[in-house]
Parts: structure tokens; sequence; C-alpha cells
């Protein structure tokens, strides 16, 4: 068994993503969730898809650096970009994810960012929860 690290604590009340808000138990998060104008909804205030790439742009920013470190590379000038997709099948009549990781950075070559981010995605805590159930496409740029 696994050590707990950690555990994220967070309430939603309302109606959830359509003017409901989120609250973490330490009072730091507390938002108004909104559907997006995108969507047909008022907009105005965040959503569930903007929290989640939130969450695994700054996690797979982390798993890039770790992936960096085991390799002996030094990167710099990093950030993640996460696009996360909400579709709708409408024969099913359902909602599904995708995602889009967009990792930029210099002092490495093309190849070498390629397999940093292949690295991160194996290590990284959301592409592990989310692998093989939510499709997602990374690719890297050397700036």
């Amino acid at each position: 068994m696994t050590e707990t690290t950690y555990t994220a604590v967070v309430t939603a009340t309302g109606e959830g993503r359509n003017g409901g808000r989120a609250l973490s138990d330490d009072g730091l998060l507390d938002v108004t969730l909104a559907i997006p104008k995108a969507m047909g909804g008022a907009g105005g205030a965040t959503n569930p898809e903007q929290l989640l790439a939130a969450g695994w742009a700054s996690c797979f920013l982390g798993a890039v650096k770790r992936a960096a470190a085991q390799k002996k590379v030094p990167v710099q000038n990093l950030s993640v970009i996460a696009d996360v997709t909400l579709h709708h099948d409408k024969q099913l009549d359902e909602f599904v994810l995708s995602a889009a990781l967009h990792i930029e950075l210099s002092g490495v070559d093309q190849q070498t960012a390629d397999e940093l981010g292949a690295g991160a995605h194996q290590i990284c805590p959301y592409s592990k929860a989310t692998r093989d159930n939510v499709p997602v496409t990374i690719d890297a740029t050397v700036v």
C-alpha cells in the first residue's frame, strides 16, 4: 500500500456547474461556477474543465521537471498549456473529455523535448488517473 501524501477536500454546492460554488476545506479555493458562454451559459465564472486544466497543467509541469532531472537535462522557460475539451456524444446523449498538453521549453533539442513530454505523461498522477479513459495528445515546442 502507498503512503498518503495529501488529500484535497472540495465541496460543490448549489447547481454545480450552472451557478454553483466549489469550496475547499481550508477556504483557499472558493469559486463560483458557471456554464461557459461557448456552451450557451451565462459565463462570468470558472467551470470544471478550467479547474481540471489548471490542476493537470500544474502537475504535468512538475512531471516534466522530474523527467528532466532523471535524465540530467536542464530545461529553461518551461510552461505547460492544458486544453481540456468537453464533448457531447449526441447519439448516446453523454459527455466525455479529451485533453491536449502543450509543453513549451528551451535549453533542449526537439527530440529531448518530445522525450520529456512522453516521460512526464508516464509519471504525472493526472495522466495516470485518466489513462485509457481520456484521449490525450502531447506536443512539445522548443522556444
